[in-house]
């Protein structure tokens, strides 16, 4: 299975957890790890080349730092830019049926915020039922997300324990 992980996170280099999954993931021959902010530091997106890229892997992986209740901005010009009519929902927008979509989330806060009665009111799977409408919109089958909670305050083994759980959560 050839697995696509676009990694959305304005300062990569500054994200003790984001920054690890990526460098981790990019040991593995069957993953391309491919970075939004690196790659359109302009925010023009090349829609003809990552809907390439879409099509060329079996499983596409949305990873990014959980932003105001949703991804980050570019996340968010990309799917508004590359995920069009006629693509990858409605007439003939057939291109991504029958692949797996899988999101990789970073939340600065405890676990115990995003649950009914915590600070955020919300669990994090009613968060994130946006990106899974998305993925019934565009044909994908949707995996339940990964989720590391309190990536502000992680220690290093933490986060290295989260390294391993992940990449064997996204090869399974």
């Amino acid at each position: 299975m050839k697995v696509l992980v676009i990694v959305a996170h304005p300062n990569l280099d500054a994200s003790n957890v984001n920054r690890a999954w990526a460098e981790e993931l990019r040991k593995h021959d069957n993953i391309t790890v491919h970075e939004l902010y690196k790659s359109y530091p302009n925010g023009q997106i090349d829609v003809e080349k990552e809907q390439a890229l879409c099509e060329s892997h079996d499983r596409i992986v949305w990873q990014f730092p959980f932003y105001w209740y949703s991804s980050p901005p570019l996340m968010k010009q990309w799917l508004d830019s590359v995920l069009t009519y006629g693509w990858a929902y409605g007439s003939g927008g057939d291109r991504l049926h029958g692949k797996e979509l899988m999101l990789a989330v970073s939340t600065g806060s405890p676990q115990e915020k995003y649950q009914a009665g915590g600070l955020n009111h919300y669990s994090m799977s009613e968060l994130l039922k946006p990106f899974q409408a998305t993925s019934n919109l565009i044909g994908t089958t949707y995996l339940p997300a990964f989720v590391f909670h309190g990536a502000m305050g992680a220690d290093e083994a933490s986060i290295q324990n989260s390294v391993k759980e992940y990449v064997s959560y996204l090869l399974k």
